[in-house]
């Protein structure tokens, strides 16, 4: 009965009935609510002690994972020492090897240097034995021993010589001298004399200074054939390096040294001369100079590229040209008395004597009441006298044309002279552009002392000039230049100084 009881407990349908009969039975109503309190601590402890173990479980297995963590960070370390003295144990090594390979090879550099200064005692003295030897045999021998100085320690290149020591012997022609030099013996003599105490260098330890006259003669024979470096190295018997170094420096010591002699302008009693030996050429009075702008083809320079650009030259030779100027007047005979050298060849005339310091000194009336004839290029100035330049021109500014044209043709001659003489003005040079206008200003004192000197040029050999004149876009900057030109045109049409070549 009690399990049918406890079935129909179970069942919510018939759960009403269940409970009126047990209240007609109360005994087995309290038996039945003690059978179920015994369940219900049956279930609490097996759940005490399930949550017991589970609790025991998992204390276990923490434990176990941290024992297992703990032996890995053990064995980790003990690793990481074992890997750690393996490293330490290798660099030693290798310190004692390395240590050990420095030491062989110092005691063997030391052994090496012993052996060289053996070497170096047995030739010192093998070279004293041979000096004595020698001094018993000659003394002359002797004293020109100890003139040489020490003997040298650094290796040169032999090189030949002997072009340069056939030019310079006594028996070399004067005539031969002259093609190669384009001058004589003795103007090449008076140059090296004055440049002497500038460009002499002395002896060393290393090696022989070159000479003075060699000195200056790789200087003017390059300035005069223009010729690459690696030409006249083999003609002198010297590096290409040391070649360059050369021009430059002989090129610096006669801008330096023979240029305030022979390139200035004259003093009051040269000025005199000047205007007298003018106007006999042309009749003109007070004329002191006549100027003249060349340009001296370059290669292309890295910066300012347009500024350097000629564009007559390359519609001329139908070749890109680039240029700089140079800017002389000149004296009767054709010798500057002043330069202005380096603007870029893309300027016109009026605009390089603009910032010439010629300009500047006649702004301070430097030149008041003389003359300077300038070609068509130049403005007509209060000092700068020039041609007619418009069309229709009357016979007597025809007959003053030719008569400037014949002052003119002085500095024309006279640049034409100064390129035919310098080779190296003639074309595209390697010097660089910042040390181009010593060069320059080196070949126009070498041309004044030369002309002073009378050296003449053959005449088949003269190189012609092709410099075209722009005119100036305000040719006229002087009203009173401009009546006294008028003048000098006027007196000389009818005090019979004109020209005759337009009036027959």
């Amino acid at each position: 009965m009690y399990m049918k009881l406890l079935s129909a407990n179970q069942d919510p349908d018939c759960s009403t009935s269940l409970h009126r009969i047990l209240d007609l039975f109360p005994h087995t109503r309290i038996q039945m609510d003690e059978t179920q309190q015994q369940n219900q601590q049956r279930k609490r402890r097996r759940r005490e002690i399930s949550d017991a173990g589970n609790s025991d479980e998992k204390q276990v297995k923490v434990k176990g994972l941290n024992e297992i963590i703990t032996s890995l960070q053990d064995q980790e370390k003990d690793d990481l020492e074992e890997s750690n003295r393996g490293e330490m144990v290798s660099y030693e090594e290798n310190h004692r090897e390395r240590k050990r390979e420095i030491l062989d090879y110092s005691a063997k550099s030391e052994g090496l240097h012993r052996d060289a200064e053996r070497a170096d005692g047995a030739r010192r003295r093998k070279s004293m034995a041979n000096s004595v030897a020698a001094a018993g045999e000659d003394k002359t021998a002797v004293t020109s021993d100890k003139s040489a100085g020490p003997q040298r320690r650094l290796w040169v290149r032999n090189r030949s010589k002997d072009w340069w020591e056939q030019c310079n012997s006594p028996e070399f022609p004067d005539e031969e001298f002259k093609k190669a030099f384009r001058m004589g013996k003795g103007t090449f003599d008076f140059i090296c004399n004055e440049l002497s105490s500038v460009v002499a260098k002395e002896n060393t330890m290393l090696r022989d200074a070159v000479p003075v006259r060699q000195r200056v003669a790789v200087c003017v024979w390059r300035l005069a054939t223009g010729e690459p470096l690696r030409l006249v190295s083999k003609k002198f018997g010297l590096g290409i390096s040391t070649c360059h170094k050369l021009v430059l420096e002989v090129c610096s010591a006669i801008r330096n040294v023979l240029m305030p002699k022979f390139l200035r302008w004259p003093d009051d009693e040269g000025l005199s001369r000047f205007k007298a030996e003018f106007e006999a050429i042309s009749g003109i009075p007070n004329v002191v100079g006549s100027m003249y702008t060349t340009h001296i083809p370059i290669i292309a320079p890295k910066n300012s590229v347009a500024a350097y650009f000629n564009r007559r030259h390359t519609e001329r030779n139908q070749k890109t040209s680039y240029s700089i100027t140079v800017q002389g007047v000149v004296d009767p005979r054709g010798v500057f008395t002043d330069v202005c050298i380096g603007y870029p060849g893309s300027m016109p005339d009026d605009q390089v004597l603009e910032k010439s310091t010629l300009f500047q000194r006649a702004n301070a009336g430097f030149y008041n009441g003389v003359w300077i004839v300038g070609g068509s290029g130049y403005p007509l100035m209060d000092w700068v006298l020039v041609p007619y330049t418009h069309q229709h021109l009357t016979w007597t500014q025809h007959a003053f044309n030719e008569k400037i044209a014949e002052v003119q043709r002085a500095a024309k001659d006279s640049f034409a002279r100064l390129k035919t003489r310098w080779g190296c003005l003639q074309k595209r040079t390697e010097v660089k552009l910042q040390d181009l206008p010593i060069v320059l200003g080196a070949c126009c004192v070498l041309h004044n002392i030369c002309e002073m000197r009378e050296e003449g040029l053959k005449p088949l050999d003269k190189f012609e000039i092709f410099d075209d004149e722009m005119v100036p876009e305000i040719g006229l900057r002087s009203a009173n230049a401009m009546k006294a030109r008028d003048t000098i045109a006027h007196n000389l049409l009818h005090h019979n100084h004109a020209g005759t070549s337009f009036l027959s």
